[in-house]
C-alpha cells in the first residue's frame, strides 16, 4: 500500500474540510429557500449536509453567519460583473441591456432570485440580516449604477441629470422581475428582459430603426 506523505496529509484534511463546508453552505441554500429565514434550524442543514450539528459551528459562528456566507457566495460576486462599465467605444445604454440580459439569467430564472425575496420577506423581522445585505449587495450594486449614470450624462446619452440621485429607478425592474417571478410567474410569465428594454426606452429614449 503506498504511503502518504506528511506534506499531503494535511493538504488532504484542508480539502475535505472545504468540501464540509461548501457542503454545509449549498445545504443552507436548500433549507432557507425551502423554509425561510426564521423558520430555518442548524440541525436540519447538518443533516442535508451529511454532517453533525457541531461540524457547523467549526466553520460558522451561528446560523446568520451561514446566511452571510450564502449571500457572500452566491450574490456579492455578481455584483461587480453585472454593473460592470461599458466595453471600450461602447454605450452605457448598451451595458445596461448586459447587465439586464445577466440580471435576468443569473437571478431572476435561478434559485439567487429566491435569496431576494427572501430578504424582502423576512428582513423587516431581521434587521441584522436586512442591514448585512444593504452592505454587501445594494450599496454596491447602486454605486456601480451610479457611476454608469454619471458617465452616460457626462457623454449626453442621458439628458435627466436628476438620475444620478436616484439609481434606484434604472434597477428597479430588477426587483419587480425577482417578486413577479416568485408571486406570479406560474399565472402570468414575464418577459423581463423586454420590460428592462423598454424601461431603458423611457430613460434614454426609444431606438430609431435603422
Amino acid at each position: 500500500m503506498r504511503k502518504i506523505s506528511a506534506a499531503a496529509r494535511p493538504a488532504n484534511r484542508a480539502e475535505r474540510a472545504a468540501d464540509r463546508r461548501q457542503a454545509i453552505i449549498d445545504a443552507a441554500f436548500d433549507e432557507f429557500i425551502d423554509r425561510g429565514y426564521a423558520a430555518t434550524r442548524l440541525d436540519d442543514v447538518a443533516g442535508r449536509a451529511g454532517v453533525a450539528k457541531g461540524t457547523i459551528y467549526l466553520h460558522f459562528r451561528d446560523k446568520q453567519a451561514l446566511f452571510e456566507e450564502l449571500v457572500r457566495t452566491a450574490l456579492v460576486p455578481l455584483i461587480g460583473r453585472l454593473a460592470a462599465p461599458p466595453a471600450s467605444g461602447g454605450s452605457i445604454r448598451a451595458a445596461l441591456e448586459n447587465f439586464a440580459e445577466n440580471f435576468v439569467n443569473e437571478v431572476v430564472t435561478t434559485r439567487r432570485g429566491a435569496i431576494v425575496r427572501l430578504i424582502v420577506a423576512e428582513g423587516p423581522r431581521f434587521p441584522d440580516i436586512a442591514d448585512f445585505y444593504y452592505r454587501e449587495v445594494v450599496s454596491r450594486g447602486l454605486s456601480g449604477m451610479r457611476a454608469l449614470i454619471e458617465l452616460a450624462i457626462q457623454r449626453g446619452e442621458i439628458k435627466q441629470q436628476g438620475l444620478r440621485d436616484f439609481p434606484q429607478i434604472v434597477v428597479a425592474p430588477a426587483m419587480v422581475a425577482v417578486i413577479w417571478q416568485g408571486l406570479f410567474g406560474r399565472h402570468a410569465p414575464l418577459d423581463a428582459t423586454a420590460m428592462f428594454r423598454v424601461h431603458l426606452d423611457l430613460i434614454f429614449g426609444e431606438r430609431r430603426a435603422t
